[in-house]
């Protein structure tokens, strides 16, 4: 192996016959690799392949003609694994891991829509710790995290 010095600026390296130019990102089975090991972009990204798949299903999600439990197979199944894909190999900061949380709660607040509120009688949104009991199934952190560590 060798670095190709007629290469000029490129840094391409040559292994071989053949050569290999040196990149900032590339894309491999759906994931963009950087050379500077950062996941935020790669975050960024599956954010709005989610929004894109939230956005396809978002009048599912509103609808009261289908049961909540069906609005929930819907959202397991069609948005959450293109967030997670891949997800194994995040290392995200906490800043990253409120962004995640943020849009799950999104997700989840239009399903479950609003509530009443017993002593004013006014529409509210639910509170994270409402959702957290009406959603049995851990959150989107826990899963990653989860997913890391299996």
């Amino acid at each position: 192996m060798s670095r190709d010095r007629s290469a000029g600026r490129s840094h391409s390296m040559k292994i071989d016959n053949s050569s290999f130019e040196r990149v900032e990102e590339f894309r491999y089975l759906g994931t963009t690799l950087r050379n500077q090991n950062s996941i935020q972009e790669e975050i960024k990204s599956r954010m709005k392949s989610r929004n894109a798949g939230y956005h396809s299903v978002q009048n599912h999600c509103s609808s009261s003609l289908l049961s909540k439990n069906f609005k929930i197979k819907i959202y397991r199944t069609r948005i959450l694994p293109v967030v997670l894909h891949e997800c194994e190999t995040w290392s995200f900061t906490l800043r990253e891991e409120c962004k995640l949380r943020l849009l799950d709660n999104r997700v989840l607040r239009r399903i479950f829509g609003p509530k009443r509120d017993e002593i004013t009688g006014e529409w509210r949104k639910l509170h994270n710790e409402e959702l957290n009991v009406l959603y049995s199934s851990p959150n989107i952190v826990g899963v990653i995290k989860s997913r890391r560590m299996r």
